[in-house]
């Protein structure tokens, strides 16, 4: 579990194919002590395992279903990646609750520098849309940032020029994907609602304004 507040940057410096999956070897920018061979650890938002560590440089495994849903299917000897360790229990949560599973990927679409902040519009599939609202949380390559507005096809942020220093957002350019977390909440509500209005676990019912005021949820 992490909290998507960025620790440094990495950058990958070695690709290995591995049947239909990938290891990667990534430099950090910043010491990896006390981490250990099995620790978990976020690269550009996606939760992958160490199974080799030192010092500043790691290796990671990526299965087929990571390269084939994340950026990692494009990524090469040289890209930059944000870096994120899993949290402690005793830390505090100054983002939010992010679990490094990729839910899928998003295009950027416009970068607008303001007085004071950067406002990015991210283009993302419909499917992911329905877990997005305005004031809420979002993971974007692993970054917690709070959603300004959204609509079916894509939605806005604004990147603190802090963010922007320190994580790989700030020289993301227009048409570069990223990878894309939606709330754990919003999906785990999602799906308690389903099973109650549908009366069997497990299967999925079509959730609009009008079911939802005749079973009595407005």
């Amino acid at each position: 579990m992490f909290t998507g507040i960025i620790e440094g940057l990495g950058t990958i410096s070695g690709i290995r194919l591995a049947g239909k999956g990938r290891r990667l070897s990534i430099t950090s920018d910043f010491s990896l002590d006390h981490s250990e061979v099995g620790d978990s650890i976020s690269v550009s938002g996606a939760c992958l395992t160490a199974v080799v560590i030192g010092s500043t440089r790691f290796e990671v495994d990526l299965s087929p279903e990571t390269v084939a849903k994340t950026t990692f299917g494009r990524i090469k000897i040289g890209d930059r990646v944000n870096l994120e360790r899993a949290m402690r229990l005793s830390d505090r949560i100054n983002g939010h609750l992010v679990t490094g599973h990729i839910d899928g990927v998003g295009t950027i679409r416009h970068k607008k520098m303001t007085d004071s902040a950067m406002i990015v519009t991210i283009g993302i599939p419909e499917a992911l849309s329905r877990y997005m609202i305005q004031k809420g949380s979002v993971a974007v390559d692993g970054i917690s940032l709070t959603i300004n507005a959204c609509d079916q096809e894509s939605f806005g942020a604004t990147i603190i020029p802090h963010t922007a220093k320190f994580t790989t957002i700030g020289f993301k350019k227009i048409g570069d994907q990223v990878n894309i977390e939606t709330d754990l909440i919003g999906k785990y509500v999602e799906r308690f609602i389903a099973a109650g209005l549908d009366g069997v676990r497990g299967e999925r019912a079509e959730i609009d304004m009008q079911l939802l005021a005749k079973k009595g949820y407005l």
